[in-house]
């Protein structure tokens, strides 16, 4: 049974959050009443954080999955002394407020990932757990620097979503014993109870997935005391990751506590009945003097807590010099001053872009230790593997080499934790067309602005044979309209060269590099401005009559054709265009240069959907591409079938040239 101050602490949690949900007249009450007490049984005994340092190194990271319940979390990080003010939360869901709907990374101090849409916070909490396995592998020495847990609260939909499947599943073979997830088991959903949907008893799937799974009874899920132990017991178990469901009610303290009516909208009406019934006499947005108290002091303790692990780096950094240059390095995002890059020219003849690619990465292997990650299933085919580099696998976490298995949805997400713990850049490849399965976690990376490498090969129709469930056309036009995501899609093996120069780069936001399974021609010696979107390949004596823009695999046809356009007597510029994104970020003067206004004559290539190139081509050219899907067969009877030869290109461009 609980004393009356920690009963007293708990309703201050509730309330705040609940009166947020209040004055905004939006939000979701329920999760806060209901899961209050295992948050502040985390929050004030286990977990380790400093609120005048978030970004310490060694700190537990704690996700909130569930974060439609996002005003628990802010009230925890009020209370415990985090630069989040009483009037933050009086403007929670406001415009401008740093206390949004539900939580975002770079926005409120003390939030680890953007959370939201449900599953990936859990999945995030997946990849946070493997970074610390594998930097803790890596640099703990005699002195211990890295060692932390990360703790998620899940919540029902969390459980129901197919990526936290995916994200356990992997959890569990990889046996991640630092990594906790508190289930919010309230057996209710925004439309009802959980027994019309969701019926399968989770503690055996979890079990089944390897993990340890922990019961806290609905008598038991306000007590402190048993809470704790159960906390304390997930500690103890260091060889798999533990789940502990905690059968808590939803609108605890509520007249309709435990319907899915406490779930998203303000309490209104109830809340006084819900403040009498939980003995709470304060006014809105009040903390009591002893509960406010306690607060600060938990968090004080965090300054002593980093200190202590100040002295123990100290030490380790005396006594290794070298890794803890790397260490630092590494964690502040910076490269190293000079990187081993490898070179292409005509020598190396065609050569696939993935496989091009797959040269870079294993060039730069040892220069960039950060470098951590793997495919879904697929680095026979994706050419990712990091060759003796070693394999992150369970209880041996100091390889670099992530095996994934066929979850895309779970890498793409746990990526997402794994970047934003720090110390690590990490990279994901699958299939391009197999993007539809990232692309939840790509929109999230995108929003975070997430440093990491996203490899997709297979790029276009051009696969052949595997046919259309397997040949992308629409996946550029998606990532091209996703904020925040710069897309390289390149023409040669130079072109990959720079595309990775450009990806590793510690600028913001997530990086996607599309490449070609078939062969590509070398196009010669030359600056390939990858960095600047856009560039010039071929110019014509006497300047252009009309201008050719083509990406990846198209731009060798699109050279091609300019010369039958010359043996006709029309002189074709070629523009290899890589990024739409960076080609939009230089100055007007530079774009005008690539591809002058006053030239009408112009033609985009490209073996994908059409949509959007009508801004490079203009009112009076021509986009050639696909705006159908593709079919099985040899990629050479594909582009015989779809136009794409140099003899159809060219009568195509010669057309739209007279009629200009």
């Amino acid at each position: 049974m609980n004393s009356a101050a920690d009963d007293l602490r708990i309703n201050a949690i509730r309330f705040l959050a609940v009166d947020a949900v209040q004055q905004a007249n939006s939000g979701h009450p329920g999760l806060p009443l209901g899961a209050a007490a295992a948050a502040y049984t985390l929050w004030t005994r286990h977990l380790r954080f400093n609120p005048r340092d978030p970004a310490w190194f060694d700190r537990d990271r704690f996700v909130l999955s569930a974060g439609h319940g996002s005003a628990l979390l802010y009230a925890l990080l009020h209370l415990t002394g985090y630069d989040l003010t009483l009037d933050d939360l009086r403007a929670f869901r406001q415009l401008g407020s740093r206390t949004p709907g539900h939580p975002e990374y770079h926005h409120t101090p003390g939030v680890e990932v953007t959370t939201g849409p449900l599953g990936q916070g859990f999945a995030n909490a997946v990849g946070l757990a493997m970074a610390e396995a594998h930097l803790a592998a890596v640099y703990n020495r005699d002195e211990t620097i890295v060692d932390h847990h990360t703790y998620v609260l899940a919540g029902d939909g969390d459980l129901m979503e197919g990526v936290s499947a995916e994200a356990a599943s992997l959890a569990g073979h990889l046996a991640l014993g630092k990594l906790i997830a508190l289930y919010d088991d309230n057996k209710v959903s925004l439309a009802g109870a959980t027994s019309v949907t969701f019926t399968e008893d989770v503690r055996e799937r979890f079990e089944a997935y390897g993990w340890q799974t922990i019961e806290v009874g609905p008598e038991e899920s306000n007590d402190v005391e048993t809470i704790d132990r159960a906390i304390a017991l997930a500690k103890s178990e260091t060889r798999m990751p533990s789940l502990i469901a905690i059968r808590t009610t939803i609108g605890y303290g509520s007249p309709e506590a435990g319907t899915f009516k406490t779930h998203g909208e303000p309490l209104g009406k109830n809340m006084a009945a819900t403040r009498a019934a939980l003995h709470w006499d304060y006014p809105p947005f009040t903390v009591p003097d002893e509960p406010a108290a306690f607060f600060r002091a938990t968090g004080a303790k965090g300054a002593g807590l980093e200190t202590e692990w100040e002295a123990r780096y100290g030490r380790w950094k005396a006594a290794n010099a070298g890794l803890a240059a790397q260490f630092e390095r590494a964690r502040d995002g910076k490269l190293p001053a000079d990187l081993p890059w490898p070179s292409f020219n005509a020598e190396n003849g065609s050569v696939a872009t993935r496989d091009a690619g797959g040269v870079v990465m294993n060039a730069l292997a040892d220069a960039l230790p950060e470098l951590f990650g793997g495919s879904a299933d697929l680095d026979p085919s994706t050419k990712t593997y990091l060759k003796g580099q070693g394999e992150f696998e369970p209880g041996s976490y100091a390889g670099r080499n992530v095996h994934f298995g066929v979850r895309e949805h779970a890498m793409a997400a746990s990526m997402n934790g794994i970047a934003l713990h720090g110390g690590l850049l990490p990279f994901g490849a699958t299939f391009f067309n197999f993007l539809d399965y990232c692309k939840p976690a790509v929109r999230l990376a995108a929003i975070s602005k997430i440093r990491e490498i996203f490899v997709f090969t297979h790029d276009s129709v051009f696969l052949g044979e595997d046919g259309p469930t397997h040949q992308p056309i629409e996946q550029l036009a998606m990532l091209r309209a996703t904020p925040n995501v710069i897309d390289l899609r390149p023409a040669d093996a130079l072109e990959t060269l720079e595309a990775w120069k450009f990806a590793i780069q510690p600028q913001t936001g997530p990086t996607v590099l599309v490449l070609s399974r078939q062969k590509l021609p070398f196009l010669g010696e030359r600056k390939a401005d990858v960095a600047r979107g856009a560039y010039v390949l071929r110019e014509p004596e006497g300047g252009p009559d009309l201008v050719l823009i083509a990406s990846g695999s198209e731009v060798s046809l699109a050279v091609d054709a300019a010369k039958l356009l010359a043996e006709r007597g029309t002189r074709a510029r070629v523009v290899s265009m890589p990024s739409w994104k960076l080609f939009d970020a230089q100055e007007a003067a530079y774009r005008d240069a690539v591809i002058p206004p006053e030239i009408k004559a112009r033609m985009s290539i490209e073996a994908g959907a059409t949509i959007g190139w009508s801004k490079y081509v203009g009112d009076r050219g021509i986009a050639y591409g696909l705006d159908h899907f593709g079919t099985s067969a040899p990629a050479a009877a594909i582009a015989q079938e779809y136009g794409f030869t140099p003899e159809h290109i060219a009568d195509v461009a010669a057309g739209l040239l007279a009629n200009v």
